[in-house]
Parts: structure tokens; C-alpha cells; sequence
């Protein structure tokens, strides 16, 4: 794989790679997917810890910019978009 072609998240060739994981890690892993698809799992996985790490980023980008988000103002939207009651499942 050339060095100087920039591939996004989930495109371009497959490429192999050594990952060390804790044994009950590597456990639980086989015992969703099968032996066969652990690589299929963890690359999903990756891909979504860098959209929340992009997300992450995101954030306090605009936390930088505006100062942090009002509290209730996001208990409101997600009460909004999980239909639940505002403060519902919130433990502090």
C-alpha cells in the first residue's frame, strides 16, 4: 500500500496488522463473531471510536468557542429524540 494515498475509515485495501487483546477480551470477541470474524469486529470498532473521537473533537471545538452546553437544554433534546420524559434515566 502506498504511504502517500489518504484512504477515509473503512476504504481502500485490507491490510494486516498484530493486535494484542487481554484474553477475556479476545474470549468475548470469538463468542460474538466466531474465530473468523474477529478482524470484520474490530474493524467496526475502530471505526466507531474514530467517530467519537471526531466527535470528541468536534465538541470541545465548540465548547472552545461558545463555552459548554446548558444541561437542560440537552436532557430536553434527548428526551426529544428517545421520546423519553425529560431527566428520565439521568442519575448523577
Amino acid at each position: 500500500m502506498a504511504d502517500d494515498v489518504d484512504f477515509l475509515p473503512g476504504d481502500g485495501p485490507a491490510s494486516g496488522i498484530s493486535v494484542t487483546l487481554a484474553a477475556g477480551t479476545l474470549q468475548a470477541i470469538r463468542e460474538r463473531v466466531g474465530k473468523r470474524g474477529v478482524s470484520a469486529y474490530l474493524e467496526r470498532a475502530a471505526q466507531r471510536q474514530i467517530e467519537r473521537d471526531n466527535l470528541d473533537e468536534l465538541i470541545a471545538d465548540f465548547e472552545k468557542d461558545h463555552g459548554p452546553a446548558d444541561p437542560a437544554a440537552v436532557a430536553a433534546k434527548r428526551a426529544r429524540l428517545t421520546g423519553d420524559a425529560p431527566g428520565a434515566g439521568a442519575a448523577a
